[in-house]
């Protein structure tokens, strides 16, 4: 046996291994609502996932439907906890209740690694609402913990980008004076049990509100000068990671400045009514497009202001819900018609032949098939339309790790 060509073949596997596992350290996620009549069923959805890369999705519910299909595939799943459930989970008993009906019945094998409770909260301007969201969340998060799973699960909420009262430029990010009494508690619960900032940042609405002001490449990710924050000299070419920067600015002003911020929805409609500007498939296609490609390309990771965080991003959503209320905008989201096909090309190759998982999901799975009934439809993904004023991917994403290495150590079997 030839030890120089050994260590050598050996270093080159463990070199691919972290060059390629790097690249694809920041990860696209897809947000799945299902306010529609006439959607797939949730076990042939696994396949659109695949389809664009996704590796994590997003619920506003806990559909045991979706949480059985997603068995063993090794997607990410984000559950939600709706508005409405917000009184009823302050009692840590209901939410013992909740957790012990609706989640673990399909752990460990559905990926279920994070529980959001309730959505954009704090910018509804419900007093109620807004007394429930902290000891909600410290009641599910006791629940987890109840059952050893608080290691695995994280519970966060998500909130509006009109939570901050000062956006631009980036470094001067700072949330509204009126909510820090309520986030700061909620900031220190998040920075205690290690969970993520949830933010829905939208592009769209800046622009829509600004057309004329606003320059649509900025918006789109596509090639323009960009602006330069003048405090930090940094330079930005794309409105959503400074957005995501001043969220990071407006958190370290409050001495939060660790904890990381993930985009729980942003999108684009390809469709709108005639007071909505820049509502068309073409600007749908290249914001949904160019963002998808820049997650998975690696090549650029982290935002100007926090260059070494990976990106973690889901994309609203997955497909046109026919029966939600609002503009025609909010009917138009979909990445995907509810018949499968897409609603536009994003120029992604397609991947759908089993890079994740079993498509028909579950697949071996052990799991109590006697689920628990469908719960309330928990919020919807709905966007809070009040505060709405205020390309190819890489090479060897991970799915195609998973078949190189295997190739490489035959090789290396081959050889000795």
């Amino acid at each position: 046996m030839d030890l120089n060509f050994s260590s050598s073949f050996l270093l080159l596997i463990l070199m691919l291994v972290l060059v390629f596992g790097s690249m694809n350290a920041s990860s696209i996620g897809i947000n799945y609502g299902q306010i529609a009549n006439n959607l797939p069923a949730p076990d042939d959805v696994v396949a659109l996932v695949r389809s664009i890369g996704a590796t994590k999705v997003k619920l506003y519910d806990a559909d045991p439907r979706v949480l059985k299909a997603f068995a063993n595939t090794g997607v990410e799943i984000m559950v939600g906890l709706g508005n409405e459930y917000m009184s009823k989970m302050r009692d840590s008993k209901q939410a013992q209740i909740w957790i012990n009906s609706y989640l673990q019945p399909y752990l460990p094998h559905t990926n279920i690694t994070c529980i959001f409770v309730g959505n954009e909260v704090l910018t509804f301007n419900d007093t109620v609402l807004t007394s429930s969201l902290l000891p909600a969340m410290q009641s599910v998060h006791t629940a987890l913990q109840n059952l050893g799973l608080d290691k695995q699960v994280t519970v966060t909420t998500t909130h509006s980008l009109a939570v901050l009262q000062t956006s631009y430029p980036p470094s001067s990010g700072a949330f509204r004076p009126d909510l820090t009494p309520c986030l700061t508690p909620i900031l220190s619960f998040q920075a205690k049990t290690g969970s993520p900032f949830l933010i829905n940042a939208y592009p769209y609405f800046a622009y829509k509100a600004n057309p004329k002001q606003v320059s649509l490449d900025y918006v789109l990710f596509q090639p323009n000068q960009g602006i330069v924050d003048p405090s930090t000299n940094l330079h930005y070419d794309n409105m959503l990671f400074a957005q995501i920067d001043a969220v990071y600015s407006a958190l370290g002003s409050l001495g939060y400045g660790k904890l990381p911020v993930h985009i729980s929805e942003t999108g684009w409609p390809s469709k709108g009514d005639n007071d909505e500007a820049g509502a068309t498939v073409d600007n749908a296609k290249r914001y949904n497009g160019n963002l998808i490609k820049l997650v998975a390309q690696g090549n650029k990771k982290g935002t100007p202001m926090r260059p070494n965080s990976d990106l973690n991003i889901y994309v609203f959503a997955l497909f046109n819900e026919n029966m939600k209320p609002g503009p025609t905008s909010e009917r138009n989201y979909g990445l995907f018609k509810p018949d499968g096909s897409p609603a536009y090309a994003l120029g992604l190759p397609s991947s759908t032949s089993g890079t994740i998982g079993n498509s028909s999901g579950g697949g071996g799975a052990t799991i109590n098939t006697d689920t628990p009934p469908l719960p309330t439809s928990s919020s919807s993904g709905y966007l809070n339309i009040s505060s709405a004023t205020s390309p190819e991917r890489c090479l060897f994403p991970g799915p195609y790790l998973s078949l190189l290495v295997p190739l490489l150590m035959e090789l290396v079997i081959l050889k000795f």
